[in-house]
């Protein structure tokens, strides 16, 4: 099983925070977001190689990050070329450039490098295994349908598949959204690149998945630990005090 991390976007609502730093690398309680994200993924018994999907705008910035992570053999960076938020190539079509790279002989774990959570990868992994007819997508109950409509919402049915996937709908049905993680079978890879041919929005994965809901299985894992959105300089300070708060109680206890 491959990992990619997706890096490559330009965050303009955390502006100015992210004018000259990539969101990934932004700290949260001391430590930078994709170090939170690669202490998940180097817990998984079976991860394989991690790459990391980012702008040319950061990409010096991420080499230094690479050259100082314990993980840095482990890491390659693959760098798509964009140098502003008007040129991105989308996340949809970032995750097709990394598959022509590294090909589709493996499972490909997808994870938002701005993505920040509490169940362990395992769990997650060993739902999407379980079911290898179908991509799986991580859920989480935000509980309120109001904030739903900031994500991609999403109804499952009694096998946990996924019936209904909305991008940020105006008017929400469920408080179950999808938080950037997704697990790909070798055999359903090839379906993004099918879906980039033929569509112009190619920025949020949800809008793939909500087409890949209609013609393939997608299933959701809901997981009930803790998550985190950092799209605003609100929530960024709010997770950043949170984060703090929390390794403060993990020292005493230590």
């Amino acid at each position: 099983m491959r990992i990619l991390i997706l890096a490559a976007g330009y965050a303009v609502r955390l502006r100015p925070l992210t004018l000259n730093t990539s969101k990934s690398l932004l700290a949260i309680g001391g430590r930078k977001i994709i170090d939170r994200v690669i202490d998940k993924i180097v817990r998984v018994e079976d991860a394989g190689s991690i790459s990391v999907i980012v702008n040319a705008k950061h990409f010096r910035s991420f080499l230094r990050w690479r050259k100082g992570s314990r993980y840095k053999d482990r890491i390659s960076l693959i760098n798509d070329g964009s140098v502003s938020n008007e040129t991105r190539l989308g996340a949809v079509r970032d995750m097709e450039l990394a598959i022509k790279k590294g090909g589709k002989s493996e499972d490909l774990l997808v994870i938002a490098g701005d993505n920040l959570f509490d169940f362990e990868l395992d769990k997650f992994i060993k739902f999407a295994e379980d079911r290898p007819d179908g991509v799986t997508v991580a859920l989480h109950d935000i509980g309120s349908l109001e904030e739903a409509g900031n994500f991609g919402v999403v109804k499952i049915d009694e096998a946990s598949r996924v019936v209904e996937f909305k991008e940020k709908p105006p008017a929400p049905k469920s408080t179950l959204i999808s938080t950037g993680v997704y697990y790909f079978p070798k055999e359903k890879l090839s379906f993004i690149g099918d879906y980039v041919k033929i569509q112009n929005n190619l920025d949020a994965p949800g809008n793939y998945i909500s087409w890949l809901a209609k013609r393939d299985r997608v299933y959701g894992f809901v997981f009930l630990e803790d998550w985190c959105d950092i799209g605003t300089n609100e929530s960024y300070k709010k997770a950043d005090a949170a984060y703090q708060k929390k390794e403060r109680e993990e020292n005493d206890e230590e």
